[in-house]
């Protein structure tokens, strides 16, 4: 790439200006500081920051853990299976805490738009940066070097004129890598990416969508808006935006969080109660994960049940002390669908929320759970 191409501006349609979005994503957080830390003991091996077998959980796995099918979110005992050499450290998350803070300073020097989306990363708006050039492309290489010098840490990064395609850039090249989609490349960029990869699609949307002839994100440019509302309502409109490159969602910063969740609209209509726990597992999957890539913890469960007629109702539970695991989501809901009795109605959707939420630095691990009347 040229310096010309570098410090080029972004030109979107009809020659205006575009936005220059960075996302910056730190490679393996957690792992990478403990590397880097006690590189006798861990340096070049696969290891697994988190709480050991039987019980514990993996908040954060090494890229030399990952080829053998370690990943976060995942419980020990089951990543204990699949990497025989695997060595598990506890977490220290005042020091994660601590280089993260050291990281935002980093990301303010070169703009006040910043929006952590946890520890480990963020989106920035340089359309007009405090310092350097107006080249989001430059600017993500010089962050990424500063961080390697202040923090010994190595950091990805993707640059788009929008959120989206930043986020989804930033995961092309990891770890230590640097995506770039230029406004004139992105509907080509976003034409190659599979469906499961865009904003707000799960594995039930995907489902359908495949059904529907839709794979990826070129069937969803040639879908017309009409009938992709027709299938999935007001989302379709979302989803036809992302398709073709338009994404004016701001950068916030100071973002304040209130609540964290997942819900999965199904094809069919579901009245058998065990059916609805096995379809609600998945979902507090994907909740805790949520939580522990944010690290946090919340004090109130939701549970939401949306009816074949579209009737929504909702069941809540507030505990002494916060949650993050699947097995703690799972219980606090088996208990929701079961008082004051299993739903009259068959179900269409189901979903689970938690509230009331904390940093994970504030409680330590809650082995038991008490659940009120």
């Amino acid at each position: 790439m040229s310096d010309q191409e570098i410090t080029n501006g972004f030109e979107g349609r009809d020659g205006v200006e575009a936005r220059r979005v960075v996302h910056v994503d730190m490679d393996a957080f957690y792992a990478q500081i403990e590397q880097r830390d006690n590189p006798e003991k861990y340096a070049g091996k696969p290891i697994a920051v988190g709480g050991g077998p039987p019980k514990g959980v993996v908040k954060a796995a090494s890229y030399e853990a990952r080829p053998y099918g370690v990943h976060s979110a995942q419980p020990a005992a089951e990543a204990d299976r699949k990497c025989s050499d695997l060595i598990f450290v506890p977490p220290r998350m005042d020091v994660y805490q601590e280089e993260s803070e050291r990281i935002r300073q980093i990301l303010l020097g070169y703009t006040d738009l910043v929006e952590p989306l946890s520890l480990d990363e963020a989106y920035l708006d340089v359309t007009d940066p405090k310092k350097g050039p107006p080249s989001g492309t430059l600017i993500a290489h010089r962050i990424r070097e500063e961080i390697y010098e202040e923090t010994g840490l190595t950091a990805s990064a993707g640059v788009g004129p929008g959120k989206f395609v930043a986020k989804v850039a930033s995961d092309r090249d990891k770890p230590d890598g640097l995506t770039v989609v230029r406004p004139e490349d992105q509907e080509e960029f976003i034409a190659g990416l599979p469906i499961e990869d865009f904003h707000g699609i799960g594995p039930v949307t995907a489902e359908k969508m495949r059904k529907l002839g839709i794979n990826d994100g070129a069937d969803l440019q040639e879908t017309p808006e009409r009938e992709l509302t027709h299938h999935f309502g007001k989302r379709g409109r979302h989803f036809k935006k992302l398709a073709m490159g338009t994404d004016d969602r701001p950068v916030e910063p100071d973002r304040d969080r209130k609540s964290l969740g997942a819900e999965r609209t199904f094809s069919d209509d579901i009245a058998e109660p065990e059916v609805m726990l096995d379809r609600l597992d998945s979902i507090a999957k994907t909740v805790a994960q949520r939580l522990q890539k944010a690290d946090l913890r919340g004090k109130t469960v939701t549970l939401k049940l949306k009816s074949h007629d579209h009737d929504v109702s909702t069941r809540q539970t507030t505990i002494d002390r916060p949650v993050d695991s699947k097995q703690e989501l799972m219980a606090l809901s088996r208990r929701l669908l079961q008082r004051p009795g299993p739903p009259e109605e068959p179900v269409r959707l189901l979903g689970i929320s938690v509230s009331s939420l904390c940093g994970n630095d504030r409680w330590g691990k809650q082995l038991e759970l008490e659940f009120g009347a």
